[in-house]
């Protein structure tokens, strides 16, 4: 199968629309790469994280969780982001010298907390409504592409007055090919889409479980 030779044999629609669900494929395969890189690095680093923290915690040393949890070492650990959050709240409010009770700073601690888990997920979400967008419309793209080919080998049939397979094989071919490229864009994008959305999920719970965690220690602190 001469697919450079199948190409020039296509008409100029057929050709754009097969140039869509090209770029369409780049950009699912560019942002997967880029998450499934990311994500990796935040397990990773999270994991070389947690009981560094929580060490320095367990001894009272929150300046210097502080510290750890702004390095550059964890800038793509969820876990650095949604702890240091809680940790550097907690020191304003006891820097601040300010007249917040048990309860109150509590509760502002749990509020910096929620605010950078939510940011944090949103980050990980960056990019990943575009694979569910082009797993979703690629076969529609496709099929518009298969139409196109149809009206090709209608077009035949006519200029040429007869249904032979001379006079229909180019839109033929061109169908085919268009509703091919569409199912091959669309199926690694739902696949991708639904990994990584399995590993947001993993994360989120990580990150719900580590600010529970957090606030139970802060609780403690201000008993």
């Amino acid at each position: 199968m001469d697919l450079i030779k199948m190409w020039g044999e296509m008409g100029w629609v057929a050709q754009g629309i097969g140039v869509i669900l090209i770029i369409m494929s780049m950009i699912s395969f560019g942002v997967a790469i880029e998450r499934i890189y990311t994500f990796s690095q935040a397990r990773k680093q999270s994991k070389l994280y947690a009981p560094q923290v929580a060490k320095h915690l367990k001894e009272g040393r929150l300046k210097d969780a502080i510290a750890i949890s702004s390095s550059k070492s964890y800038r793509y650990s969820h876990l650095a982001k949604v702890v240091l959050a809680g940790l550097q709240e907690y020191q304003f409010q006891k820097d601040s010298g300010g007249n917040l009770g048990r309860e109150d700073m509590v509760d502002t601690v749990r509020r910096a907390i929620q605010r950078a888990s939510a940011l944090t997920a949103n980050d990980l979400k960056k990019g990943i409504s575009s694979l569910a967008t082009i797993g979703s419309t690629a076969p529609f793209v496709g099929l518009l592409g298969t139409v196109v080919g149809i009206i090709t080998a209608f077009q035949g049939i006519s200029s040429q007055g007869s249904a032979g397979l001379a006079a229909v094989s180019a839109g033929i071919s061109e169908a085919l090919v268009e509703t091919a490229l569409g199912l091959v864009v669309a199926i690694p994008a739902v696949w991708f889409y639904n990994y990584l959305t399995g590993r947001i999920e993993y994360f989120n719970v990580e990150m719900d479980n580590s600010s529970s965690e957090l606030v139970d220690y802060f609780i403690k602190q201000t008993a």
